[in-house]
């Protein structure tokens, strides 16, 4: 059986160093995505949304093991964020957040693949979210990363020199706060949870 792994494949964007930040082109890729609005810790929205990307991921990933001989791991949640006041979302106004849920899938993940899983999960349980998900390719290109460890409510500083770097190295913002949730708070301690905070840029 084949086996893909996407972590080594894609090395210098999903096993960052904490130490400095580093810059990157990230190529086009594929992801399942649902679109939503409100605090992720308390919308309704957002749990439903949860239960379809990784319900979809974990049955995209069985079926590939049984039809196609192909064997690769789910890869980790992702989220793009954002507010109309962006002084909300750094303030941490999360009602107002607007956000895009993602899980980078292999490019042997065919939208024929997705819609047959589709199928076969809303056969299974109630997926509300559903019929919101679509699989797209992704392309953010020159961007701006770093490794944080520690609560996700106290990310502001790293953010805060994030932006100093890039106004420091005249890069400035071509896309939305981007973060990689490597940490699972349901079994890590917050202190030890890991995000990949990514930023795509341009040249000011």
């Amino acid at each position: 059986m084949e086996k893909i792994d996407l972590k080594k494949q894609l090395k210098h964007l999903y096993q960052l160093t904490h130490k400095e930040f580093t810059v990157v082109d990230v190529p086009p890729l594929k992801f399942l995505i649902i679109d939503g609005k409100g605090n992720p810790n308390t919308s309704q929205d957002f749990q439903e949304a949860m239960q379809a990307l990784y319900g979809m991921s974990y049955t995209l990933k069985f079926a590939s093991k049984k039809e196609l001989g192909i064997d690769y791991t789910v890869m980790a949640l992702e989220g793009l964020w954002w507010a109309d006041d962006m002084k909300a979302f750094t303030l941490g106004a999360k009602d107002t957040w607007y956000w895009t849920a993602m899980m980078l899938q292999p490019d042997r993940i065919t939208p024929e693949c997705v819609e047959a899983a589709r199928e076969r999960l809303a056969r299974k349980k109630d997926v509300p979210a559903l019929p919101r998900l679509r699989y797209e390719t992704f392309h953010e290109g020159l961007s701006v990363q770093i490794m944080y460890f520690g609560p996700y409510a106290d990310e502001g500083p790293t953010i805060a020199r994030m932006h100093a770097f890039m106004q420091d190295n005249g890069y400035t913002f071509n896309g939305k706060h981007h973060e990689i949730y490597i940490g699972d708070p349901r079994t890590a301690a917050p202190e030890k949870l890991k995000t990949m905070i990514r930023q795509p840029v341009k040249k000011a």
